[in-house]
């Protein structure tokens, strides 16, 4: 990279490093993703009558998902550009009951949520950020771990010198789920669930309609020397989806074809849910842009998603040295290598993969050497390892072409991820060749 492209690429390291720390759970992604649009002059779906070229529009849904457009000066009803991405991250949740005290030790009872090893999850620093909501509907933002005179919590493992027979079972084995559960405080609960009154003012009972979860503690950092490398909770996937908002955000004048974006909750667990990408959120906001241009029918969202295109911006793993017999010799993805282009994403033999066509492919190579991005082609691993989806197969159905693109990425699902600040850098700037195509 010449001093230019450099400087450009620690700038952007920077923005990002400053949204990771805001955004440690999909509420807070989607707020801080929000005031950036409203910042950049986009307006609410409702607040519009009839869409216009030009025009920057975002409708939000449950406070976690959200679609950002800039209308292109051709009709929206000839399809889109959509970069889709994911705001949630694998993690622990409080449950509806989650405090209880054991033996002089209090602690906060939790639920795995997405694919994570539980072993890491052990003796590190952890925050807890969420929302409670009582019965009369005002909502208490819970945010402890971060701040500066903040405490933390923590998960205690079992010292060496007594660990003999545990360190004889299997490593998915050698710690219950049941058993990750967070150190709170140390005594009595009645004196916890006073703490927590003083605090946030609620009541044990309103832990029951609460969505709280357990984050690692701090906030990104460098790595490395030559500080080439960013290591943060949530890569998987907000380097993707803060991407795809840059993007969008950065681009000039208004596109050709309308330009949007999809940060999206819940891929973790299969993209379920009212505000994951099986829900009909995506095309009820299609439907509502190609009714603010006078096309009401049916049939006409359902030809517009034909017609449109997607950019799956989700990670994809990094080769590690260490770990090479995962790897699929020569269609790995490499750090500083761009992000990594993958035809096919799915288990073993392409289950789950929506397998994009060779057409689309070259399509995306040419705008891609075009504005002269570095990229790679990769695969997630060797056929018989495992394997991993995104949301492109529910994207598919729609018929629209659907490729992944996405950062390759070291420690993917841990409390700590790394990712090149390069490979950041040029995701986001192969996300804005993709609206100027």
């Amino acid at each position: 990279m010449d001093e230019n492209l450099i400087a450009e690429c620690e700038a952007y390291s920077k923005e990002y490093m400053d949204y990771l720390s805001v955004a440690k759970t999909e509420r807070r992604a989607y707020a801080q993703a929000v005031a950036l649009l409203e910042r950049a002059g986009y307006r609410e779906m409702s607040s519009f009558e009839r869409l216009q070229p030009g025009d920057k529009v975002y409708r939000g849904y449950h406070g976690k998902t959200v679609m950002a457009a800039i209308v292109g000066k051709r009709p929206v009803a000839g399809g889109i550009r959509v970069v889709g991405g994911h705001t949630d991250a694998p993690r622990l949740d409080l449950k509806p009951r989650p405090i209880y005290e054991k033996d002089g030790v209090v602690y906060f009872d939790t639920h795995i949520y997405g694919g994570i090893k539980k072993y890491q999850w052990l003796v590190h620093p952890l925050a807890v950020y969420g929302t409670i909501v009582k019965k009369s509907g005002e909502k208490v933002d819970v945010a402890i771990g971060d701040g500066p005179d903040d405490p933390v919590f923590m998960i205690s493992d079992l010292l060496p010198h007594l660990a003999h027979d545990l360190e004889q079972k299997k490593l998915k084995d050698f710690f219950p789920a049941e058993d990750l559960d967070v150190i709170a405080s140390v005594g009595k609960k009645d004196e916890l669930l006073r703490l927590v009154k003083e605090r946030f003012g609620v009541e044990e009972d309103d832990f029951l309609s609460a969505e709280l979860e357990v984050v690692p503690a701090g906030m990104p950092r460098e790595v490395g020397m030559d500080r080439s490398l960013i290591a943060a909770y949530g890569h998987d996937d907000r380097v993707c989806a803060y991407a795809g908002l840059s993007a969008l955000l950065k681009l000039d004048g208004t596109p050709e074809v309308t330009a949007s974006i999809v940060m999206c909750d819940k891929e973790e667990i299969g993209s379920m849910g009212a505000t994951g990408m099986q829900s009909s959120f995506f095309e009820n906001t299609v439907a509502e842009m190609l009714v603010r241009q006078g096309v009401a029918g049916d049939i006409d969202v359902r030809r517009c998603l034909e017609r449109s295109t997607m950019l799956s911006a989700d990670v994809t793993a990094a080769a590690d040295p260490h770990f090479g017999d995962v790897n699929s010799t020569g269609n790995e993805a490499k750090l500083k290598g761009g992000p990594a282009l993958s035809k096919y994403t799915g288990g073993t033999s392409k289950s789950g993969a929506s397998d994009a066509r060779a057409e689309f492919v070259a399509y995306v190579r040419k705008f891609l050497d075009g504005d002269g991005v570095t990229w790679q082609m990769a695969e997630l691993g060797r056929m018989e390892k495992g394997g991993g989806g995104t949301i492109s197969q529910y994207m598919a159905r729609f018929g629209m072409d659907v490729i992944d693109f996405g950062t390759p990425i070291l420690n993917m699902h841990a409390p700590w991820e790394l990712a090149s600040k390069e490979d950041c850098y040029w995701t986001y700037r192969a996300y804005k060749a993709y609206f100027q195509s």
